[in-house]
């Protein structure tokens, strides 16, 4: 399937790239990300950036990956002020969810 794949129950798995602004450094926003990620069974990475922002690509179906925003959000100190997204191409056989240095 070109836009993605299907999953057990015949849920479509997407991958987004995803960059929040706002106070997202050196809150534990990349921490969050990934106990959530974990949580909700979505694969992929955070990284910060040079600018502020914080970059992530997350893999799930929409409801998997909406889950995991909804509780990266309700972190105490995470501030998200904008959140830029799109989908990009779904990466075969990954595993897991990690941060990036």
């Amino acid at each position: 399937m070109k836009d993605g794949k299907l999953q057990e129950g015949g849920r479509r798995v997407i991958r987004k790239e995803i960059r929040f602004t706002g106070a997202v450094q050196g809150v534990g926003f990349r921490y969050r990300a990934q106990y959530a990620a974990n949580g909700c069974g979505v694969t992929g990475w955070v990284r910060n950036e040079w600018d502020g922002s914080v970059c992530m690509e997350a893999q799930g179906t929409e409801g998997q990956i909406n889950e995991m925003l909804k509780l990266i959000h309700a972190g105490s100190y995470i501030s998200i002020d904008r959140l830029e997204y799109h989908e990009i191409p779904v990466e075969e056989d990954e595993r897991g969810f990690h941060v990036r240095y």
